[in-house]
């Protein structure tokens, strides 16, 4: 029995080592979910490091001024990575479809102009 029991556990050691050591070959495969929670860039210089920042969306204005705020809105920034994450846009796209999406739930159409019938406008 003593046998069976140190055949099994050397076994099983050299099976690890082997997976261990051939885990660039194999781990790509694997069904890994993505993380539940990844960590928010909390400075201007983070944003731009973590691609929240475009040439029609420049951060470096604010690092080269010395602004001392946290960066950008915790909230809006994840749902941004999120929508570049999911649909595989670039930040300047997934702004603009964050922004439509706001302007929908808050009933505003995609021109800018509310839709509220009531409304009236002079122009």
């Amino acid at each position: 029995m003593g046998y069976i029991l140190f055949s099994l556990s050397f076994a099983f050691l050299v099976l690890a080592t082997a997976a261990y050591f051939t885990r660039h070959h194999w781990l790509h495969r694997l069904p890994i979910p993505e993380p539940l929670y990844t960590r928010l860039p909390t400075s201007f210089r983070d944003d731009i490091e973590a691609g929240l920042s475009s040439s029609a969306f420049d951060l470096s204005a604010n690092i080269e001024a010395g602004d001392s705020r946290q960066g950008l809105d915790d909230r809006a920034k994840r749902e941004v990575q999120a929508i570049m994450k999911q649909r595989g846009v670039g930040f300047d796209e997934a702004r603009r479809i964050f922004m439509q999406d706001r302007f929908k739930k808050n009933g505003i159409g995609p021109d800018g102009r509310p839709r509220d019938p009531k409304f009236v406008s002079f122009s």
